[in-house]
């Protein structure tokens, strides 16, 4: 059956964002943004949304012509978003991937995440106007080799249940969660409207993000374009794993992400556009978003789109050592 609409948009009047699902695409080491070409890339990837998806992704080519299925609810919406992928490291220094599951609301999707394009607030669209990206347009948020926890954007939530939104915590919870952890990614909102991508995938964009969905600051002059604040949420099922015999003997946390960095001060997200056509730009104009005539699809659709691994190797079952990297 269809997405409920309710599950697309949510908190008081029906206006200001869009919220919906993106089952899981596909889990490998690819990415086109930091490492273009590169079959594998360095660390392992959960990635959503549509079936161009591959190891170089041409800022020419439009992926929203390009692709013809995506995991995401809304059909019209082939972008690609996708994160490091978490995984359990035991006593013995073996590794297990955690499960993901999807947020409450989507319905029976494969894994993934739940996407927002925020316009201002989750109660209005404000008084601005809200750019859509252009196609080709990229970026990323935070960074895997330098993380402090600093970005407000960057954050996770311990969940008791499977609606929890606070608190948030810049580091990986160090309690067994009774639901799973949360890992959110909020982007920048304020581009240069010049440049489609940057050196370091960031430099286009400039960052206003107050975290906790908060209205974004204004945009400087040198970024002074406003586009939609793009969120990830993604659920990760660590449940099993909250015996804490299971834990490190010294008491720390034993969750690390797929470039082994046990503190969560690294954790980053890529996206690159590929809505189809003037969707976007028409959604963005609303301030009643279940009216924008969106086209949505059902959630076997979603889960129906697949592609077919460029690396194969072993990501799953007890590991020595994290994918691409040496045992330790």
């Amino acid at each position: 059956m269809k997405f409920f609409l309710s599950a697309l948009a949510l908190v008081a009047p029906a206006q200001g964002y869009l919220r919906f699902g993106c089952g899981t695409l596909s889990v490998q080491r690819l990415d086109p943004l930091v490492e273009p070409g590169a079959i594998p890339s360095a660390h392992l990837h959960q990635i959503v949304g549509g079936n161009a998806f591959n190891a170089t992704m041409d800022p020419s080519r439009d992926i929203g012509n390009e692709a013809t299925c995506t995991t995401c609810s809304f059909s019209e919406d082939f972008s690609n978003y996708w994160t490091a992928v978490l995984y359990f490291k035991a006593q013995n220094g073996s590794y297990i991937r955690v499960p993901q599951y999807p947020n409450a609301l989507l319905g029976d999707l494969q894994g993934g995440m739940t996407i927002y394009y925020i316009q201002e607030s989750f109660s209005t669209n404000g008084n601005q106007k809200i750019t859509a990206f252009p196609p080709g347009f990229r970026m990323t948020v935070g960074n895997p080799g330098n993380g402090d926890g600093a970005n407000p954007g960057l954050r996770y939530t311990c969940l008791q249940n499977v609606m929890t939104r606070f608190p948030e915590t810049a580091e990986f919870p160090k309690a067994p969660c009774p639901a799973g952890i949360m890992a959110i990614h909020h982007f920048p909102a304020c581009w240069d409207g010049k440049n489609l991508d940057s050196a370091n995938h960031q430099d286009h964009m400039y960052n206003t993000v107050k975290g906790a969905f908060q209205p974004a600051g204004a945009c400087p002059a040198s970024h002074p374009v406003r586009v939609p604040q793009v969120a990830y949420e993604t659920m990760w099922d660590t449940t099993k794993f909250n015996d804490k015999s299971l834990w490190p003997t010294d008491g720390s946390q034993p969750f690390v992400w797929s470039y082994e960095d046990s503190t969560g001060y690294g954790t980053h997200g890529d996206y690159l556009f590929g809505w189809k056509g003037d969707a976007l730009q028409r959604a963005m104009d609303s301030t009643a978003l279940l009216s924008t005539g969106l086209a949505t699809q059902s959630v076997p659709q979603a889960n129906a789109c697949k592609i077919q691994p460029s690396v194969v190797e072993e990501i799953d079952g007890w590991l020595s050592s994290l994918p691409g990297r040496s045992a330790m």
